[in-house]
């Protein structure tokens, strides 16, 4: 019925137009308590069996939204209605901006893909932040909060907007996440080179604590696909150094291999992030070596092209904790994170592991 609807309305409408119809129809669900708890026991049913643990936080299964769906925090029970185990909000910057101009965000279709050039639209650290504070939970979410530069910012005061950023928002985080692999906002990579993002993390490390003495707030890295393996390898290793507590491998991805199924050829000319089921392999591949390297030190989340229980567990096997999902769900709809679960359960009982936790890493145990 969702493929049927989606062919019939989405696919007819400029696609962020879509997107935030879509986000307040999933608004006012939430809001309404009696459908909120029919859908919640229909698309967000609890495994025992994938309860997660991931840097001291409890969940109730390794599956959740990926950054860039919820950009400002409107719609955190709604995604925690439809089954996703954490939500990741944002990316948020320092001060509020409009993103770039429109059109961009394109649907291939036929390449279950998306490319965007959103550009950080967002209200804002200061809205968020205000926002999160008179938020009162509905369901029990982890709650990420993913962070990146002003587009306006210099180069030379990233620091200062990300510190900034965190002062504000990481009372209200589960966990922070430092977005520096994002391709739209110019010179935002040139902070994946590890002279410049050590300063960055470790100012923002200690931002978080002078913030936030009463507990300490996890903090994870997000970095892109297109980054080359020995870039890949000194990230995993100052991650190590300085302490993080995750590496999210990996964001959207500016190479176009993969693509070729969609009957809109010129589409593969826009510019911007590629996501969805092209960007698969090399995912998987970054996540593989990052586990090489850090093994079970750091947490690692896999995002990018996961589009069902099977690509959820193959994360998983090498060596992600967590895992995370979001232009599936735009083609899959309501009920794709129930499909996930129910898969990921079904793969737990019939393999050797009796728990998530010992299956996480195992292909990489078995070449060791």
């Amino acid at each position: 019925m969702y493929k049927l609807f989606f062919r019939l309305v989405f696919t007819r409408m400029d696609p962020e137009e879509a997107h935030h119809l879509a986000v307040r129809w999933i608004r006012l669900a939430a809001r309404v308590p009696v459908l909120r708890t029919f859908v919640a026991a229909a698309l967000a049913p609890r495994y025992e069996e994938l309860r997660t643990e991931a840097f001291g936080l409890r969940m109730h299964g390794p599956f959740g939204l990926a950054a860039g769906f919820d950009k400002n925090a409107i719609a955190i029970d709604g995604m925690s209605m439809l089954g996703f185990d954490h939500v990741e909000i944002g990316t948020v910057t320092g001060e509020p901006q409009p993103g770039n101009p429109r059109k961009r965000l394109f649907r291939l279709g036929p390449d279950r893909a998306l490319i965007n050039r959103m550009g950080f639209n967002n209200e804002g650290s200061l809205a968020v932040a205000a926002r999160l504070a008179s938020r009162e939970a509905v369901f029990r979410t982890v709650v990420g909060v993913n962070i990146g530069k002003t587009k306006v910012v210099p180069e030379g005061e990233a620091v200062a907007d990300y510190v900034k950023s965190t002062e504000r928002l990481a009372a209200y985080a589960d966990y922070l996440v430092v977005n520096v692999s994002s391709p739209n906002t110019p010179g935002l990579r040139d902070l994946q080179a590890t002279e410049a993002l050590r300063p960055l993390l470790s100012a923002v490390r200690e931002a978080a604590d002078r913030t936030v003495t009463a507990r300490r707030v996890p903090l994870l890295v997000k970095i892109a696909p297109d980054l080359a393996d020995e870039d890949v390898d000194a990230v995993a290793d100052l991650a190590v150094e300085l302490g993080l507590d995750g590496i999210i491998a990996t964001n959207t991805t500016i190479a176009r291999e993969g693509l070729g199924l969609t009957s809109e050829p010129n589409l593969l000319k826009e510019t911007g992030g590629l996501s969805g089921a092209p960007l698969k392999a090399r995912s998987l591949e970054v996540l593989r070596r990052l586990y090489a390297r850090v093994g079970d030190r750091i947490t690692l989340v896999g995002v990018g092209g996961i589009e069902n229980a099977e690509d959820a567990w193959q994360r998983i096997l090498a060596g992600a904790t967590l895992v995370q999902g979001y232009s599936a769900f735009v083609y899959e709809g309501p009920f794709w994170g129930r499909a996930i679960h129910k898969g990921l359960a079904a793969r737990l009982r019939t393999s050797p592991y009796a728990t998530l936790a010992d299956a996480v890493g195992a292909d990489a145990r078995k070449t060791a």
